[in-house]
């Protein structure tokens, strides 16, 4: 069997005396409809018209493989190559109307279907009708609007794609030269598009061979489309072959383990080859952002002659496949590195389903969840990571990949799509060299943590399995900037997991204020942040954020100080917490020293905020907060003092549930549904205001009753006695017991 390279014109030339004389094409019946002009064909589509349109414009010419088919009294019946004639008939079409020179009688035009009499008549009626030359708009808006066209045929699945397909080719070539593409497509001796014409005359039944090379009876798929197109970007190096046999055999093998419910990897190779050239990309220092250019575009820009690195790069697609382990050996080998368990052997993965990241890859690269990668760019850098020790055989990888791993769970605001090629960079040499100086873009207190995690794994080597159990935990991430790393930190580190543990989070918080002002504060700020009853993330911000020694030394301190009072109890922990709280609230309690951490304290409720934001007034915390349960202002919020003067007087269904929202600036009022009279804490004490007139007098007779009450312009004030402790006022006397008894009361009277 002999193959002839022709091209679409020449096909109906006379080749040689040998070649078999071509006078026209039929589709036959056993083939498919005509696929590549389907909408769910867009990529293949479009990515087909952009190589026809580089040849047909600037060059150089392309290749279109074999075409196998059988000639019958010079009828070419092709058998294979019926989507790529189907569209060259209509780019010849296209630009012989473009140019005027299209005439029935041109043997290139004698191109029919024999799947349907629609899709024969229509191929006809389109070669003896062109438009005018000048055509304006979508060349479909014309056919469809002459009289030779049959309404029926919009239920032609192959005439409706042919028109799809026409338009396509308007579009793309809309800023062609129409004269300069036709003779660029039907010269005879260099054309723009060629393939190699395959006789099939001595294979047997043509049915038969139909069936068995097409037993898929699939159109050509995405990935198919690009491996096609990247061998021939590639042919200037002289590994075509090469990639040709790897991507069909090892590297075949290497996916077919992780294939999904299609038991096909064409999916897999396409995200895996998205994460190789995505890595080149930014290896070269470019950066994509927005611009959403096709894997073939970029395939081209990155391996092609014009690019003085396209053999590095080329290197770089081999090696990606190439030093794997083999089989299953590669998830032992990912299991040896990483592990998703609390305790387990190798580097935590925080929230991943397996410890194979070549997997992950391949799963969700370049998927998005709203507007976040499901392969985050921390895992595109620990995979590649992993990539260049496997590559180049570097030292300590264990260590290295923990280094990172920790370094990128703290550069969360660093983490940005245009410092990718930095990251790029810097993780390569890390990993080369394992000199933490080389980590630039990440965030610097990281560094410096992981830099005095070095010093102390040096001199205490019998400790570092204990730091890396700590940098393991899901709330630390690796950062230990609020731990000082002395001979406790085994205890510590023992007591932290019990004491964090997530059903522990309410009397945590509790425990902690006891033990000292353990919040974040932010300068100039009405803003705090403590734990949280429910969320992880809360109590990481707290204890990480930044990963500054000096901002979290005060809460460093204070957490250190817990874990060591509860590692000299007995019991368990949480019984141990429980006598932490109990004792200082005793201690306030005999002293009378009722500040803003007594309350906290003692009220479970002014603890429910899930965000764990509180807002003060003055920038310091005391008898005005705002407790809230999501990020901002602008949702509601608890007053936690009205909170717990309410749930204290038994949640009287007469006094309006105190949910509040704006500025926590804002005069807050817990209201009596009735009456309308509102209660407010404030500095000196519990302030009440008048309702409804109709409710005064009985308002009155609760007022005259009372000896601690001060009348003020705006109303009265229920004033709580204080003193001064350490330059700050505290009160003297349980200012939420004082409002619960007053809200009970005046209940009582029938406000």
């Amino acid at each position: 069997m002999k193959g002839y390279p022709t091209s679409f014109v020449g096909m109906f030339r006379v080749l040689n005396a040998d070649a078999p004389r071509v006078a026209s094409i039929e589709i036959p019946l056993i083939q498919r409809d005509y696929a590549q002009g389907r909408p769910d064909a867009k990529y293949v589509r479009d990515m087909f018209l952009d190589s026809l349109y580089t040849a047909v414009t600037s060059g150089p010419p392309v290749g279109l493989d074999f075409v196998y088919g059988e000639v019958r009294h010079g009828k070419f019946e092709p058998l294979d190559g019926q989507q790529r004639l189907t569209t060259l008939f209509l780019l010849h079409w296209y630009l012989a109307f473009r140019t005027g020179t299209l005439e029935a009688s041109h043997p290139w035009t004698h191109f029919t279907y024999a799947t349907r009499p629609s899709a024969r008549r229509f191929c006809e009626q389109l070669v003896a009708n062109p438009p005018a030359a000048d055509l304006a708009g979508p060349p479909s808006v014309w056919i469809t609007d002459q009289s030779w066209y049959l309404h029926l045929w919009r239920f032609d699945p192959t005439v409706e794609a042919m028109l799809v397909m026409i338009d396509a080719i308007a579009a793309r070539l809309a800023d062609a030269d129409p004269m300069a593409a036709w003779a660029a497509l039907t010269d005879a001796d260099d054309p723009a598009v060629w393939f190699q014409l395959l006789p099939v005359a001595d294979m047997g039944a043509v049915d038969d061979l139909y069936i068995k090379m097409n037993s898929r009876g699939k159109p050509l798929t995405a990935f198919e489309a690009f491996k096609a197109h990247f061998g021939q970007v590639i042919e200037h190096t002289g590994r075509t072959a090469e990639f040709g046999e790897l991507i069909d055999g090892p590297w075949t093998d290497l996916l077919w383990p992780y294939r999904g419910d299609n038991d096909i990897v064409d999916d897999e190779f396409m995200r895996f080859f998205d994460f190789i050239l995505e890595v080149c990309e930014w290896r070269e220092g470019r950066v994509r952002g927005d611009e959403q250019l096709r894997l073939e575009r970029r395939a081209e820009l990155l391996f092609s002659p014009a690019n003085e690195r396209h053999g590095e790069h080329l290197d770089f697609v081999f090696d990606a496949f190439n030093r794997w382990p083999k089989g299953r050996d590669l998830d032992t080998f990912f299991e040896s590195l990483f592990t998703t368990a609390a305790h387990g052997s190798g580097v935590r993965l925080f929230g991943a389903p397996s410890p194979n990241l070549f997997l992950a890859c391949c799963e969700r690269f370049g998927a998005m969840r709203g507007n976040t990668r499901a392969f985050s760019l921390t895992d595109t850098l620990l995979l590649y990571a992993v990539l260049v020790h496997r590559i180049e055989g570097t030292d300590d990888p264990a260590q290295r990949l923990r280094v990172l791993r920790n370094a990128n769970e703290a550069s969360q605001f660093e983490m940005r799509l245009q410092n990718m090629p930095k990251f790029i960079y810097e993780v390569a040499e890390f990993m080369r060299v394992g000199d933490l100086a080389v980590l630039a873009t990440y965030n610097q207190n990281q560094v410096a943590d992981e830099a005095r995690k070095q010093g102390f794994r040096e001199q205490r080597p019998e400790l570092a399995a204990t730091v890396s159990r700590l940098e393991d935990h899901p709330i630390l991430r690796g950062t230990m900037a609020a731990f000082e790393l002395d001979e406790a930190l085994p205890t510590r580190a023992e007591t932290f997991e019990q004491a964090f543990a997530p059903s522990a989070w309410s009397r945590l918080t509790a425990a902690l204020v006891a033990t000292g002002p353990y919040q974040r504060d932010y300068p100039k700020s009405d803003y705090h942040l403590f734990g949280s009853p429910t969320a992880e993330s809360v109590w990481r911000t707290l204890l990480v954020d930044r990963g500054d020694r000096a901002s979290l030394s005060r809460t460093g301190g204070v957490v250190t100080q817990l874990l060591d009072d509860l590692a000299e109890g007995v019991g368990s922990t949480t019984q141990r917490m429980d006598e932490v709280i109990s004792a200082f609230i005793e201690r306030r309690g005999a002293s009378a020293d009722f500040d803003w951490r007594y309350y906290l304290a003692r009220y479970d409720c002014m603890r429910e905020g899930r965000s764990g934001i509180y807002y003060g007034a003055d920038h310091a915390l005391g008898y005005e907060m705002t407790m809230l349960d999501k990020t901002v202002q602008r949702s509601y919020y608890r007053d936690p003092y009205l909170y717990a003067i309410w749930r204290e007087a038994g949640s009287p269904a007469e006094v309006k549930d105190p949910w509040f929202y704006g500025y926590s600036t804002t005069p807050r009022w817990m209201q009596f549904k009735r009456s309308g009279v509102g209660l407010r804490s404030i500095k000196a004490g519990i302030a009440l205001k008048s309702g409804l007139d109709e409710y005064g007098r009985a308002l009155e007779l609760i007022l005259d009753s009372r000896l601690d009450l001060v009348a003020t312009e705006g109303g009265h004030v229920v004033v709580i006695p204080q003193k001064a402790v350490e330059g700050a006022v505290v009160d003297t006397r349980d200012r939420v017991q004082v409002g619960a008894e007053l809200v009970i009361d005046l209940v009582a009277a029938g406000l």
